[in-house]
């Protein structure tokens, strides 16, 4: 990301901006400028700030510790995953929606919980404060609920004979591609909490998650009557 980074960037959100608070939908919006007052001109716009900076065009971004480090550093890789999988649930939240699944506002804030576990990422020990530590702790509590709705949907499913492939309509599709991003966030992830710059409960979340949405792409599939595609050997034809 241009700009300052982390620091006003995607995951900075509105619990590291103020320092705790209840969390909603609407705290997962980045900041952005005022809405234009009665006396603003088209096209005019001096007090609000530009999306770009340049001072990332060299290659190099800042943590929310305001260290400086290489885009390529497994920091951002870690946070760009993150930032993906945020989007592929966003998409199987719309898909969800258009359906009329209920389970629709548990993506919502299964997003804003990446959102947190971003900003703890985007917070590396080794150049943290103590107060920088305080603002982007991860706890347990966000793994035990999805356990707790990985429980809810499988006691309404029937118990898996064979590999299923992605599919089983939209929703269900959707949802096993958001899986297949959490675990690639897992394996970028796993490096940073081996070196103890990420909190291990960070790795344990994205681990529980694509249990969820496996879990929940087969709970689609069935609330919709769609079919789930089973693996089948095939043997090339002579």
């Amino acid at each position: 990301m241009a700009g300052t980074g982390w620091r006003r960037g995607r995951f900075l959100l509105a619990r590291v901006a103020s320092g705790g608070g209840a969390r909603s939908r609407a705290s997962c919006r980045e900041p952005g400028p005022d809405p234009p007052g009665p006396d603003s001109k088209p096209g005019k716009s001096p007090g609000a700030p530009r999306i770009y900076t340049r001072t990332g065009d060299q290659g190099f971004s800042s943590t929310f510790t305001g260290e400086r480090r290489a885009k390529d550093d497994q920091v951002f890789e870690a946070l760009g995953t993150l930032d993906e999988l945020s989007s592929a649930v966003g998409l199987s939240a719309e898909f969800g929606s258009e359906s009329g699944h209920t389970f629709v506002e548990e993506l919502h804030k299964v997003q804003c919980m990446l959102q947190d576990a971003g900003s703890n990422v985007a917070t590396p020990v080794s150049s943290a404060r103590e107060s920088h530590m305080k603002r982007t702790s991860f706890s347990e509590k966000p793994v035990l609920e999805l356990e707790s709705w990985i429980d809810k949907y499988s006691d309404q499913l029937p118990p898996l004979a064979s590999f299923i492939l992605p599919s089983g309509g939209k929703s269900s599709a959707a949802l096993h591609l958001s899986r297949a991003v959490c675990r690639r966030a897992e394996r970028c992830v796993v490096p940073l909490v081996k070196t103890g710059e990420a909190g291990a409960n960070v790795a344990k979340y994205l681990n529980r998650l694509s249990d969820y949405l496996f879990v929940l792409a087969r709970f689609a599939a069935k609330q919709e009557g769609k079919k789930e595609q089973i693996y089948r050997r095939m043997e090339p034809k002579n």
